[in-house]
């Protein structure tokens, strides 16, 4: 074979070789967007507990909610970890307000630290605008909320006073889930995730006729665990 022609199909082969491994990455990359950084492995099937999972398109954008903070602690604490993981980049909002859902019932004495540890569960803004670009949204299907036996144990070991009335800690167990698109193909992940809620709740009598006797609970967001290292 002539060494100039051998040259050109060398290349050529080079250049198609070159072209393949840039569209396997650029799909990687994409998927990995979707998926986010915490997953270890992508979920092959799609979840069945929400009507996104089979159609994402019927899904309306989902804006931010107000976390109810007077539904007794436990469901507090489901509040809080749905609204940790619930929201759309389609919405028109962004992580800070989202983020400010979660600030609106935080204590006002861990008020800095409790947002420190919402934003660390959310999309930075770069993030934000890539997933947007995929028009992705996420949200949490909770396994298990339970008090940890470690929390348990502290409060039985604590002396009086050493932990404040009304704290308490639950830990979480569930499946956060994404969908998203690929060009036009939609795309879902799952992903398992734990993490622990601490908050406070205070019972507080209502002055006002004809309510005077009337109790409600209200609780506030103390702090968060890291991501997948809960308190067991």
């Amino acid at each position: 074979m002539d060494p100039t022609e051998r040259r050109r199909r060398t290349m050529l082969i080079a250049a198609i070789t070159g072209g393949l491994i840039l569209l396997i990455l650029v799909g990687v990359g994409v998927y990995g967007l979707i998926r986010g950084p915490h997953t270890t492995e992508p979920g092959s099937a799609a979840p069945t507990d929400s009507p996104a999972a089979t159609h994402p398109a019927d899904r309306s954008p989902a804006g931010p909610e107000p976390v109810v903070a007077t539904s007794g602690p436990e469901e507090f604490a489901v509040a809080v970890a749905k609204a940790l993981f619930t929201w759309d980049t389609a919405s028109g909002y962004g992580p800070a307000d989202y983020a400010q859902m979660l600030a609106d019932v935080s204590a006002d004495e861990e008020a800095d630290a409790a947002a420190s540890d919402v934003r660390s569960y959310l999309p930075s803004q770069e993030a934000w605008a890539q997933l947007r670009t995929h028009q992705t949204r996420q949200w949490l299907s909770i396994d298990t909320i339970e008090v940890p036996v470690v929390w348990e144990d502290a409060m039985a070991q604590a002396a009086p006073g050493q932990i404040p009335d009304g704290t308490i800690a639950y830990t979480v167990t569930g499946t956060r889930h994404r969908t998203g698109y690929w060009g036009t193909d939609p795309v879902t992940t799952t992903h398992e995730v734990a993490f622990t809620v601490f908050l406070t709740c205070t019972l507080e009598r209502d002055p006002a006729p004809p309510s005077a006797d009337s109790v409600t609970e209200t609780c506030a967001l103390l702090r968060l665990s890291q991501l997948d290292n809960p308190l067991r």
